[in-house]
């Protein structure tokens, strides 16, 4: 029987699983079936992380607005803080109250 030359989708499909896979090591660089596996596993990582690292900033901004409050005695605490903000319209990124927090309490 000859051999029949095959087309090039699967090919374009691995060089593309083999390109996200790039920078992994030893057989999860090499072999098809593990690159697949891999790199479908660090997407899944990837995409649950991301949510996460949202999660883990806004606990920081508000424990490091809450630091501050505490110490330089604004209000007893960060909701405090946040309720009086909101009933004086005042509605701040909490990334930039965490900043102004580190930075410069004393205009907290």
């Amino acid at each position: 029987m000859t051999r029949v030359p095959r087309g090039y989708i699967a090919r374009r499909r691995r060089t593309k699983m083999h390109s996200f896979a790039s920078n992994f090591r030893g057989a999860h660089l090499r072999l098809n079936r593990m690159i697949t596996q891999q790199v479908k596993r660090a997407f899944v990582s990837s995409h649950r992380d991301r949510g996460r690292q949202k999660r883990d900033f806004h606990r920081l901004w508000i424990t490091r607005i809450n630091a501050a409050t505490r110490v330089y005695k604004v209000f007893d605490s960060y909701s405090k803080l946040i309720h009086n903000l909101y009933k004086k319209k005042l509605i701040l990124n909490g990334k930039m109250l965490a900043q102004v927090a580190v930075s410069n309490p004393n205009n907290l």
